[in-house]
């Protein structure tokens, strides 16, 4: 498998490399035998090895070699060793020939020749390739140049030209010479980092052993065959000046950066080499020759020009000196004894012999020095052999010691020492070089103490010559030797400086007695004494005794000495100790001269007290000109020499021992400060002032000190800040730089000065600073250094180029720390004053007002500041060297940081500016940058500043403040479109480079994301934090612009158009079609790193922040409309990103939690981007692959991750099969959401308030960039600790540490917590976006690729899986909303896939097996509790999340609903075999449903109950909603007890009085919000559903629910249905409804409610219908006008079937007990219960009569054509609802009067014509029995139609397979509205909504049918009635009493009570109106009666009764009713 991996990758790299690689596809054909895979791979491995050698691919595999091997040694990446291994058996041939090119062969150049013309074949393409001809001219010149194959240079070129791209501005010939130096690099670099891993005497790299041992094995093989002989001639054949001169010829150079980059690849070459040897000899030693050749390479050696040893040949200088080293074997290390045998020197005796002879003979080499180094470091080793055991035997040669000794001194070792190794630049790189040069300076001194004896005794002789010598007068004689003056200055010098901070100088320094004498006797601190070692003892003693009668020669040395071993901090206090210890005993009179040591602080504060007492004297009054030159007396040359030195000395001492410091300051006779300051005003030259105050800097490191030393400088006026009356001329500092240091051109003064102030500024800086002789402040300083010192600096003469910017260097530096320190506060905005000698004068701001004010107006010090970044950037553009360079660079990186600070502070400098209202003006520094430069007369200060990111690499730290400046830039919209003209205006060259700038920062491979900051010890990692620092800055930048509208700088670094729209961008790779290499491509490159190995994306691990920040851009891109299309083409196409990267999810990093989950988070997002994308442009195997990789829980078969293979659906991947499963990934990425949160602990304070301190804390917070709300940790500080500073008193100092620690606990605290608001934000963000994704899949991809059985198994995992992590116990209650939300819609599509398995016939009938649809019944059951549980432990809070479970149950309730089924009429079971049936799946799951919510008890319903009553709107209808479900599947009633008992049902019936107002309030014009309507909507649904019940209606009646809605005043607010109003108020959106429209929304439920109580409430209890007529008659006007209502709309008919319902119900005489009412009350509800009859009949005239064909007409045009059939449907069932309703009214008036015929009350006026009267019908007519008779004519005709098409639709539907498409978009498009709309439906959809429809169709027609036959019934019955008593009993009176209108018009008043019509007897007396009916009437109706009830006509009855009557209503009923009015009719007849 590694095999196979390795071999991938490097094909896939060596291809990136443009390498030649042919590789054959073969697959074996048994994959069962593993051994065909091993052979198969080896073959190929073979094939490749041979290819990588022959064909010399100089610079791709090279680079992956480096890789690898960085990534072993250096980085320490798992699986990394056998990596190595096999990189390093692939290119030993590269180490073994070592830089050895391939050769040329006039073969391989024909071929080349040939390939213009025939074409040369490229392995891994097909056929050949033809090559340009000016390509192959370039091979050749570049074969001869490095003497290399043609072929080789060909490949060279062909990869040069790949990688040109990361290269702008170069050709490919140039890119070429950079890649085969690149490619030597790698080798070099590759060799020294495996050199330096193995195992030896000197260090470790604490690798693992088996990684040891490999390159200890590999490079042991290589020295055998000779590498060292071989990187000797290298390092002597190669070389820059050599190479340049070749490449100069053949034009191989390009511009400065291409020379510079070349230079530095030659010299890093040459550099590793030599290392190579060094880290050798530091681990092993060289055999004998190896030795030899060594030496012999030496003696050549020749010296700089400074006398000093370049760095290759310092490193094997020291390669030979670790050779000829065994000081180690000292150490006494473990393995001791196994080093001893590996040592030549000790084993070997011809190896000694050798090396002696070679090194005593009398041969001079070039460099005598070097060779004195040599035989010094050979004596101490011989002398070291003759003291060990071995050493016996080589007497001969250890005898040689002290000659060779000498021999080394009279070649001037120390002197060498000192200028040629120290003076290297390279020396102070290497820690070990250190250690070597200690080990040999203390070996000398230590192991020769004779040799050390006779240098003092030479040198105190020396002394006493040259004493004679002066006191004659004489010159001291030549030939003196000044080795011990040589030893003290190099002993001085290398211990100087100490980069590493190993304090090597202790080793000189033994505690001495006195600081060990304590009480405590034989312990010092209670620690025992242990003997310091003999070389410690011995080195103590020289230093002691050196200082002892010390000659005056030496006196300098020794103090330089001494400076070079005080330097660290212990050595610094056993330095200081010594010269305390060196002083005359206290007491001595000092007067009479110094006794003791001259080198005491005693001796040398008495000579400083002595100069200054003489030099007093001599110190001219200010104003007196004429001795400004006084002469200098008392001063010779040679004392300022000890004076410079003694500072110097003082100075290090100072610095580095505080202790020191406070004693010598506090010490009542030396007063240094005092001495120091007194000196600098007298006449003394500027060096010995620049180093007085270098000394007053270091003592000015104590705060202590500082505060004293500010108010002595302001006393002394070192600089004048009080200036007398009078005085003209300045004094003090600024004269001397004025007159002496500019007429000298140097500065030693002036730059002291800046950094004395600097010291001071960084200590403490006084507020108060010259109060009472001055305004107090800092302003004078300020206004010196500013006016003085920086503003002229550049325009001054100096003798030292470099000293100009060592001087902007230091005055800046100080700008830096006081802006750096300064926080804008309300009271620098204040106009203060203070007075002075009695005047008021204004009062000094804080120096750092000072610098904002300057920086934010065009000052002086901007301008000088932007044109000193100018000239940084033009110098760094020629990258040459030059005197300064590293001051000026510094000084570039003061000024970046002066203009960021000002950035940062700017907006609060002016807001305080603002509310201050003062007249001071500033500008926005941004604007400020955009100005004209002075010097090259454009507005480019921008551009300049963007330039230093060109130069990341030389100087990453500019580039860090110049990719920060830039972010702050571009916070701001308008700037942005400015930026991106003047990066794209400039020309050509500078547009480039500003880009490249940008690439190259982000590209950068040394970059590294670091924990924690490790500053001091470790420079590289500094930097490398740094770099990582500058690709966070670029990418916030990009991140930031992004958000602004373009054309912005984002865009134009991201490589879209910025002058043509963005979308219409085509990205391509870079190289392709002239395409630069842009940050996107960076960015990519980045993260790509990695992914096709199993461990992920590099970047993610190694810099998770960077990582997190890189997915954000890609989304954002991605998110944005207009990059959107262009970047995911380019995604998809060109780099494959999110597959590559999603395959890899979940990202877990164990330190970086938050950085993980936001990485995540990104890219889910994008990947929900990109399936929706793909899906809506139907590329399916895009979206198909994605979602396999997403949703599989089949293991990954390896391999088929191509597009190709991923045309199978999921269904392929998801069987529900047990046998070898795996996380969905989906899955595995919520598990690494951890839903728990540690939280800090309360804080445990005893000084601070609680309460306080947490009021402090939120004052503090703000929120970040992120978004999140933190606390800002350094406000916080600064707060406490100015609050404990605030206290008084000697407790409050006391306790300060207390209370520091106090506070420090206090913001460890405040960090956790931001940590634990990261963290949690984190993870919701990561949720979120999972949620987003999971519902991007389930509702954007189409609905086909995930089968619906698998998608049903996907949703149980992911539910499941979601509710055990937010259940557990320390799930955070922050994620649960997003939880909730995420269960909602995983509950809705699980409903909506179950559903539609069923429609599309997958269906369960009974109990199957599985339960049911494809997801068991156990693991709906499973959901369903979980989804309880969740609802429970969200407990009284959450209610609004509690909504969304709601909405889940309810979703999740839907799935046991029974579909709608056809109702085909067919009724041939009996009752018995329907109670026999077995239970259908879903009766089942409802009944299991129902006893998991009942287990849950009262709990469950508490919650539910307590939610529907109170609280958030949604929430309260979702409740309701559950309630009204559970309630409808609860057969025993147990919640709607509960919801009677608990008194929860009388709240909800109490709230619909409470709702009334808010409804009023909708029915204006323009409502409010609709929320009330909702909720009334469904709290009505939920009291129907209760009604439905006996039981319940019972309970709602007893609740006063009917009173409550009569006293509603909202149904008396019928809006006027003026049309064209309405259409004025009508809400264009659609989506609020009408006035009217709103007022049904009321009214409907409300009736629906009346309804259901008349029907629940029965017979036995009359109070329902009683109550029911009382709201009918409180609110009769509205219900009245709905009756006269000419409205034909859905809504009116539905008003009117519902209320006709109701009042057939309740407008009974029976109704009202009116034994309780008294009379006038009593007619009034007569009065009401007849107008609603007569309303009633005048409807059956309206939809019976002649209206009838009017009102279908008006139906027809209220439908538009668009809507959906249903409509119309629905309308037809409402007006047949109407007549059934008004019949049946009829049918119950008639019953209640009578049950026989002669006592009945007549409804119908005897007349059986149809009517005709087309007017609109008058309420006052009585109707006719003939409208009767008409509308059972209709209804029988409508009958036979509806019969018609239901047995039509129903025979589709059993054939609905076979249906032709028209029929089926036909049946479509009844439920879709709007035309067109089923076109974009899926043909599996249609079959689906066709069935739907014809279900709709035939049930509706069923519903019909019932109606009508109803209709036909109750028409028969009265008809009969009236027939019977009209023709049996009714008596006819005489036709000239009244005419028929009078008739009609007088006999209305007989309908109003129940007795008008009834006649006593069958003589028909009493009937006031009826006695009216004459003898031709009632024969006329005889006659109608009989020609309308034909024969054909009771046929169609009775085939009514045969088709429907028989089966669904009354058996018989319409044939005997037939049967009866026929014989009526005769009879009368007759």
């Amino acid at each position: 498998d590694c095999l196979g991996k390795l071999i991938s990758s490097f094909i896939v790299h060596t291809i990136n490399s443009s390498v030649s690689v042919s590789v054959v596809t073969l697959v074996p054909k048994d994959k069962n035998h593993n051994h065909g895979w091993v052979v198969f791979y080896l073959l190929i491995f073979f094939v490749l090895f041979w290819i990588c050698f022959e064909g010399g691919s100089l610079w791709g595999p090279l680079k992956e070699l480096w890789e690898t091997v960085e990534g072993a040694i250096w980085r320490r990446q798992p699986e990394s060793v056998h990596l190595l291994d096999l990189q390093l058996k692939k290119h030993k041939p590269y180490f073994l020939s070592l830089f050895k090119n391939p050769p040329k062969s006039t073969e391989q150049r024909e071929k080349v020749r040939k390939a213009s013309t025939e074409g040369i074949s490229i392995q891994g393409q097909q056929g050949a390739r033809l090559l340009p001809e000016q390509l192959l001219t370039e091979a050749f010149i570049l074969s001869d140049l490095f003497d290399l194959g043609e072929l080789a240079a060909l490949e060279l070129l062909l990869a040069g030209e790949h990688q040109q791209p990361h290269f702008p501005g170069l050709t490919r010939g140039l890119v070429a010479v950079l890649l085969y130096w690149d490619g030597k690099r790698c080798v070099a670099n590759s060799l020294r980092s495996l050199i330096l891993s193995r195992h030896g005497k000197t260090f470790t790299l604490d690798l693992g052993t088996d990684l040891v041992n490999l390159t200890t094995r590999f490079t042991d093989e290589l020295m055998a065959h000779g590498l060292t002989k071989q990187i000797l001639s290298l390092v002597s054949d190669v070389s820059v000046t050599r190479e340049f001169e070749r490449l100069q010829k053949e034009r191989g150079l390009g511009n400065e950066k291409h020379r510079k980059e070349v230079s530095d690849l030659i010299k890093e070459c040459r550099q590793s080499l030599a290392e190579c040897l060094f880290s050798w000899t530091c681990q092993s030693p060289l055999n004998i020759d190896d030795t030899l050749a060594l030496i012999g390479h030496l003696e050549t050696v020749t010296a700089e020009a400074d006398g000093s040893l370049d760095s290759v040949n310092l490193a094997l200088v020291m390669a030979l000196l670790y050779c000829l080293d065994v000081s180690f074997l000292e150490q006494g290390t473990e393995d001791r004894e196994d080093l001893l045998q590996a040592i030549p020197l000790l084993t070997e005796r011809q190896y000694v012999a050798a090396v002696h002879s070679r090194l005593v003979d009398g041969h001079v080499w070039k460099l005598p020095g070097l060779q004195a180094v040599v035989r010094l470091s050979w004596a101490l080793s011989l002398r070291v052999l003759s003291q060990l055991p071995q050493g016996a035997a080589l007497v001969e040669f250890t005898e040689a010691d002290e000659a060779l000794a000498d021999q080394a001194l009279l070649g001037g070792v120390f002197l060498f020492l000192t200028e040629g190794i120290l003076g290297s630049e390279g020396f102070r790189q290497e820690e070990f070089y250190t250690r070597r040069l200690h080990a040999l300076i203390t070996d000398f001194l230590a192991l020769m103490p004779m040799k050390v004896k006779q240098l003092r005794n030479r040198a105190d002789e020396d002394a006493r010559l040259i004493h004679m010598a002066l006191q004659m007068g004489s010159e001291p004689p030549s030939s003196l030797r000044k080795d011990l003056e040589h030893l003290m200055i190099l002993i001085g010098e290398f211990y100087w400086k100490d980069p590493f901070g190993l304090e090597l100088s202790l080793d000189f320094w033994c505690p001495s007695e006195s600081l060990q004498h304590t009480s405590l006797t034989g312990s010092f601190l209670g620690v025992a004494l242990q003997r310091p070692p003999h070389k410690q003892v011995v080195l103590s003693k020289f230093v002691r005794q050196m200082g002892d009668l010390l000659p005056a020669p030496l006196y300098i040395p020794y103090l330089r000495m001494l400076k070079g071993l005080a330097c660290g901090p212990q050595c610094s206090h056993y330095c200081f100790s010594l010269l305390k210890s060196n002083g005359a005993p206290h007491g001595e009179n000092l007067q009479g001269g110094v006794s003791g040591s001259p080198v005491s602080w005693e001796h040398l504060f008495h000579s400083l007290m002595l100069y200054h007492e003489n030099l007093r004297k001599d110190v001219p009054s200010a104003d007196s000109a004429q001795y400004r030159h006084p002469p200098i007396r008392g001063i010779t040359p040679r004392e300022l020499d000890g004076l410079t030195a003694f500072m110097q000395l003082l100075t290090t001492i100072a610095t580095w021992s505080e202790t020191a410091r406070l004693a010598l300051c506090e010490h009542p006779q030396w007063t240094p400060v005092v001495v120091m300051l007194g000196l600098l005003q007298c006449s003394v030259p500027p060096v010995l002032k620049a180093q007085l105050l270098h000394t007053l800097a270091a003592f000015a490191k104590s705060p202590e000190i500082a505060a004293s030393l500010w108010q002595s400088l302001e006393y002394t006026q070192v600089l004048q800040t009080v200036k007398a009356p009078g005085q003209r001329q300045a004094a003090g500092i600024e004269m001397e730089l004025n007159e002496i240091e500019s007429s000298c051109e140097e500065y030693p003064l002036t730059r002291a000065f800046c950094q004395l102030i600097s010291t001071l500024v960084e200590s403490s800086l006084p507020v108060n600073l010259g109060a009472g002789l001055r305004a107090p402040g800092f302003e004078p300083y300020l206004a010196f250094l500013r006016d003085a010192i920086f503003l002229p600096f550049p325009t001054r003469a100096y003798r030292r180029p470099a000293e100009k910017w060592e001087v902007a260097e230091a005055v800046l530096e100080v700008f830096h720390k006081l802006l750096r320190g300064y926080e804008p506060q309300p009271a620098d905005f204040l106009l203060e004053t203070v007075e002075l000698q009695g005047e008021l004068v204004p009062a000094h701001k804080p120096p750092g007002h000072s610098l904002m004010y300057h920086l934010l107006n065009d000052s002086p010090l901007l301008s000088l500041c932007l044109s000193l970044l100018e000239e940084g950037v033009r110098q760094l553009d020629t990258y040459a060297p030059f005197p300064g360079k590293k001051q000026l660079e510094s000084a570039v990186l003061h000024c970046l940081s002066l203009l960021d600070l000002a950035l940062q502070k700017e907006v609060v400098f002016m807001e305080l500016l603002r509310e201050s209202q003062s007249s001071v003006l500033v500008s926005p520094l941004e604007q400020l940058l955009q100005g004209v430069s002075a010097q090259s007369r454009r507005a480019d200060h921008i551009i300049n500043i963007a330039r230093y990111l060109y130069h990341s690499s030389s100087n990453p730290e500019a580039a860090f403040l110049s990719a920060k400046i830039l972010r702050h830039m571009a916070r701001y919209p308008n700037i942005q479109s400015r930026l991106v003209g003047d990066f794209t205006h400039d020309p050509q060259a500078v547009s480039e480079k500003l880009l490249a700038g940008f690439v190259e920062c982000l590209d950068n491979e040394e970059a590294q994301e670091e924990a924690e900051k490790t500053d001091g010890k470790y420079p590289e990692k500094r930097v490398a934090r740094i770099r990582h620092e500058t690709q966070i800055h670029i990418l916030n930048l990009l991140i930031t612009s992004l958000e602004l509208k373009g054309p912005n700088l984002a865009l134009y670094l991201l490589g879209y158009e910025v002058k043509k729209p963005v979308s219409s961008t085509n990205l391509q790779d870079p190289g392709v079609l002239g395409c630069p290499r842009s940050c996107l491509h960076a960015i990519l490159s980045l993260l790509q790193r990695g992914t096709e190995r199993r461990s992920g994306p590099l970047l993610t691990q190694q810099a998770p922040h960077l990582a997190q920040l890189c997915y954000q851009v890609i989304y954002q891109l991605c998110a944005c409309s207009d990059t959107s299309g262009p970047t995911m083409r380019y995604l998809r196409t060109s780099q494959d990103f999110l597959f590559s990267h999603l395959k890899h999810l979940p990202f877990i990093l164990a330190g970086n939690e938050i950085a993980a989950l936001n990485q995540m988070s990104w890219l889910m997002k994008t990947a929900a981007i990109e399936l929706r994308v793909t899906s809506l442009n139907r590329q399916r195997s895009h979206t198909q692959r994605l979602l396999n990789l997403l949703l599989d829980d089949q293991p990954h078969i390896i391999g088929s991750t191509s597009l190709s293979d991923h045309s199978r659906s999921v269904s392929g991947f998801l069987h529900f099969d047990t046998v070898s499963k795996v996380r969905r990934k989906l899955l595995s990425v919520l598990d690494a959401i951890d839903f728990s949160q540690e939280v800090p602990d309360t804080l445990q304070l005893d000084f601070f308030e609680r309460a306080q301190i947490e009021q402090v804390i939120s004052n503090c917070e703000h929120v970040n960039e992120q978004g999140h709300t933190v606390c800002n940790v350094k406000l916080l500080h600064r707060v406490l600790v100015a609050e404990v500073n605030a206290l008084q008193g000697m407790a409050a100092i006391g306790q300060r540490p207390l209370l520091m620690e106090e506070v420090n606990s206090i913001l460890q605290q405040v960090v956790e917590r931001n940590r634990v608001r990261r963290c949690l934000s984190a993870k919701r963000h990561a949720l979120q976006s999972w949620r987003s994704l999971v519902e991007t899949i389930l509702t954007a991809c189409p609905a086909e690729l995930i089968p619906a059985d698998q998608r049903q198994l996907i949703i149980r995992d992911l539910l499941l899986d979601l509710h055990d992590k937010v259940l557990a116990e320390d799930a955070a209650v922050e994620l649960m909303a997003i939880v909730a939300g995420a269960v909602f819609t995983l509950t809705a599509h699980l409903s909506q896939s179950v559903l539609s398995e069923q429609q599309q016939g997958a269906g369960l009938e009974g109990g199957s097996s599985s339960g049911f649809a494809s997801i068991a019944n156990s693991a709906l059951h499973l959901i369903l509790r979980k989804l309880l549980n969740f609802i429970l432990c969200t407990g009284g809070g959450f209610q609004r999340l509690r909504a969304h479970l709601y909405g889940s149950l309810l979703y999740y309730l839907q799935i046991a609903q029974k579909p709608e089924e056809p109702d085909t009429l067919q009724t041939g079971v009996c009752m018995w075999e329907r109670l026999t049936a077995p239970e259908d799946g879903f009766s089942k799951l409802q009944r299991e449903n129902l006893a998991i919510i009942e287990s849950y008890g009262t709990a469950l319903m508490e919650v539910v109950c307590r939610d529907a009553c109170d609280g958030h709107e949604i929430g309260r209808m979702l409740a309701l909603a559950v309630l009204d479900r559970v309630l409808s599947i609860d057969r025993q009633s147990q919640w709607l007890v509960y919801l009677c008992n608990s008194g929860y049902l009388r709240v909800l019936v109490e709230s619909v009085n409470q709702d009334d107002s808010a409804l009023q309030a909708l029915l204006l014009p323009q409502p409010p919000l609709l929320k009330p309507l909702y909720i009334y909507e469904s709290k009505m649904a939920l009291l129907t559903r209760v009604a439905k019940s006996a039981q319940g209606a019972v309970e709602l009646l007893s609740c006063g629910l009917v009173s409550q809605l009569a006293e509603c005043q909202v149904f008396h607010m019928l809006p006027e249905n003026d049309s064209l109003r309405v259409l004025g108020q009508r809400d264009p959106s659609g989506f609020i409804p009408s006035p009217l429209e709103r007022y049904r929304h009321i009214l409907l439920p409300t009736l629906r409610l009346l309804q259901v109580i008349l029907t629940s409430t029965t017979t036995q209890h009359q109070q329902g219908a009683a109550q029911v007529l009382q709201w009918v008659i409180v609110h009769s006007d509205t219900i009245q006008s709905i009756l006269r209502s000419q409205d034909v709309s859905m809504g009116s008919l539905q008003e009117l079937s519902l209320l006709t319902a109701i009042i057939s119900k309740a407008a009974l005489p029976g109704v009202l007990d009116l034994g309780q009412i008294n009379s006038a009350a009593q007619l009034e509800f007569q009065g009401h219960i007849g107008r609603f009859q007569r309303q009633c009949l005048s409807l059956l005239v309206r939809l019976a009569g002649t209206e009838r064909a009017r009102y279908l007409k008006q139906i027809e045009e209220s439908v538009s054509p668009g809507d959906a059939a249903e409509k119309r449907e629905e309308m037809e069932v409402a007006m047949q609802q109407i007549c059934a309703n008004v019949m049946e009214y009829c049918q119950t008036l008639l019953l209640q009067s009578s049950s026989q015929a002669q006592f009945t009350v007549c409804l119908f006026s005897p007349s059986a014509t149809e009517p005709t009267d087309v007017a609109v019908p008058s309420v006052s007519r009585v109707p006719s029995l003939g409208l009767v008779l008409l509308l059972l004519k209709n209804s029988t005709a409508s009958f036979f139609h509806y019969h018609d098409t239901h047995t039509q639709s129903l025979a589709k539907l059993e054939r609905l397979e076979q249906l032709a498409p028209e029929e089926l978009r036909e049946l479509c498009q009844g439920l879709v509205s709007g035309t067109g709309g089923v076109e974009k439906i899926p043909s599996v959809q249609r079959s689906v909504m066709a069935k739907r429809r014809l279900v709709q169709l035939v049930n509706n027609r069923a519903k019909l049918l019932a109606l009508c036959s109803y209709i036909i019934e109750t028409c028969l019955f009265v008809i009969w009635r009236h027939l019977e008593y009209y023709l049996l009993y009714c008596t006819p009176s005489d036709p000239k009493d009244s005419l028929l209108p009078e008739y009609r018009g007088e006999s209305v008043p007989a309908l109003h009570t129940p007795n008008t019509f009834l006649c006593t007897d069958a003589r028909g007396v009493g009937g006031l109106g009826l006695s009216r009916v004459t003898q031709q009437e009632l024969e006329q109706l005889q006659n109608d009666v009989a020609s309308s009830f034909t024969e054909p006509f009771q046929r169609k009855l009775l085939e009514v009764e045969a088709l429907y009557s028989k089966a669904h209503s009354h058996h018989t009923f319409i044939q005997a009713l037939t049967r009866r009015i026929r014989g009526l009719v005769r009879h009368a007849k007759s």
